[in-house]
């Protein structure tokens, strides 16, 4: 017998990955956003209640990252609709993924509940549809990870492609206790690029992604630099340096800015480093008078999942 209702959970996650932008981006094991969609026959979409960090969202599906996806995974399946609940866990203007938490949490609950569940590589589009009503453009690198789980690569077309990462490697992402909208964030980046900074960028994640698949740190602390977003982005997010600075005085593979910000992330060799370094940048965010929370998580993050009855 068909499923009338389904609940689904989607993790936080880091977009860019520092050299990887809108293409690279990883999960993050603690908050996530819950979705509660039941099936039904009116070929609607409607969200009725928004609960949690954030509710005061748009309930109109079309202007909701998570009503838009479902409304594309409704025109797939004719003759059914949803209704949607949404429990936020992760801040808007984060950089901590929430509004493509929404969308995913919404595509898994939903498609637990077909007869015939659509594949993966659809669900991914459908999510990075969802997850422009946010951001204002269609990029995947939060979404992709949040549906594969762990550090991975977020194609323009295509299934998402996961890359292994060494059992050892360990993210801290602090959030600073300020808003900073994706679309202002977006807004930094207008204006020419050196193609010399496009070879220097590239260069970059070849060595990250080869330092993951071969299990060098090495070469991952080699390739861990961008050149291209951060210097433009620094400058919105109070205290930055200072944060960056404890990150990799706290020996950091490497650190930047987690998706549009202001949360900022670093990479380490042990959960232990993660720790005390995250401390030590959570601190730094005190010293320009924010507040901050601060997260521990394999760079194997969780994907998204669907919860229980």
């Amino acid at each position: 017998m068909r499923r009338a209702e389904a609940r689904a959970f989607a993790p936080a996650s880091v977009g860019n990955a520092a050299v990887g932008f809108d293409m690279l981006g990883h999960s993050v094991q603690g908050p996530g956003d819950v979705a509660t969609v039941r099936l039904t026959s009116d070929r609607r979409v409607r969200v009725t209640a928004i609960r949690g960090v954030v509710a005061d969202l748009p309930t109109d599906a079309r202007h909701n990252t998570a009503g838009r996806a479902l409304l594309g995974l409704a025109r797939l399946r004719p003759g059914v609709g949803f209704e949607l609940e949404l429990d936020k866990g992760i801040p808007l203007g984060s950089g901590m993924g929430g509004s493509a938490a929404s969308a995913v949490a919404a595509l898994v609950a939903a498609n637990a509940l077909l007869d015939e569940p659509v594949p993966l590589e659809v669900l991914y589009e459908l999510a990075i549809d969802g997850e422009a009503a946010a951001s204002g453009s269609r990029h995947g690198d939060n979404v992709a990870p949040m549906l594969v789980g762990g550090l991975v690569i977020a194609p323009a077309r295509g299934a998402p492609v996961r890359v292994p990462v060494p059992a050892n490697l360990f993210c801290a992402l602090v959030h600073p206790h300020f808003v900073l909208e994706t679309r202002k964030a977006r807004a930094a980046l207008r204006g020419p690029y050196q193609l010399h900074d496009f070879a220097v960028q590239s260069e970059g994640l070849a060595l990250l992604l080869a330092g993951c698949w071969k299990k060098d740190l090495a070469l991952v602390r080699r390739g861990f630099r961008d050149v291209l977003v951060e210097p433009r982005r620094a400058r919105l997010i109070p205290g930055f340096r200072r944060v960056k600075e404890a990150a990799l005085d706290g020996g950091a593979l490497g650190a930047s800015i987690s998706g549009g910000g202001p949360s900022v992330f670093a990479w380490f060799d042990s959960r232990a480093k993660a720790q005390a370094a995250g401390a030590a940048m959570a601190e730094a965010f005190r010293s320009v008078r924010l507040g901050a929370d601060v997260l521990v998580s394999k760079v194997a993050g969780p994907r998204a999942r669907v919860l229980r009855p």
